[in-house]
């Protein structure tokens, strides 16, 4: 005899994580079809679906099996893109105030030293200035070229503490090498 969806969220809110698997096994593609064709990108609609189903088992004392599963499920993911999507933009606006370490081209010996002054001055504040979690996250995204979702699974944190701690790092350096830009 099959469980109804009412008795799975039953015994989920009871912390049976079998229930929860059922649940996930259930509803991971639908769910993860409607982020992926929210952000089209499959490495951060994974990520976001994962961040969908961890709140549910966080919060699962507070489901209501009287209410559909997949509307808080498309609820949850929504607010998850929506928020994903807005710090996307803030971390670009970051991004692109700081200046990017470069080979300058030509002969001028002026730009050349004007180069590695603010190459070093970057390097310093880095080093310096940021806090050590920002820090690691700012090299292995600038210098060890990673994503942030693989820097999220590198670290195991989620890819929302990449991304907060990138905004944060970026804030910092532009504050700090304002009379650069």
């Amino acid at each position: 005899m099959q469980e109804t969806e009412k008795q799975l969220i039953e015994r989920v809110r009871a912390s049976n994580r079998e229930a929860f698997r059922l649940l996930f096994e259930k509803y991971q593609p639908i769910v993860f079809r409607y982020v992926l064709h929210s952000l089209q990108d499959a490495d951060t609609s994974h990520d976001l679906v994962q961040e969908t189903f961890l709140r549910v088992w966080i919060h699962r004392k507070k489901l209501r099996p009287e209410l559909p599963l997949l509307a808080l499920l498309f609820r949850i993911s929504r607010n998850l893109i929506r928020d994903h999507v807005r710090h996307y933009a803030v971390r670009k606006k970051f991004e692109a105030d700081v200046p990017q370490s470069q080979q300058v081209r030509g002969d001028d010996p002026a730009e050349v030293l004007q180069s590695r002054i603010l190459e070093e001055r970057l390097s310093e504040a880095v080093r310096t200035k940021l806090p050590t979690k920002c820090r690691e996250i700012f090299l292995l995204s600038r210098m060890e070229g990673m994503s942030n979702a693989e820097i999220s699974k590198h670290l195991g944190i989620s890819v929302k503490t990449v991304e907060n701690q990138m905004t944060r790092g970026l804030r910092i350096l532009r504050k700090l090498l304002r009379s650069y830009l």
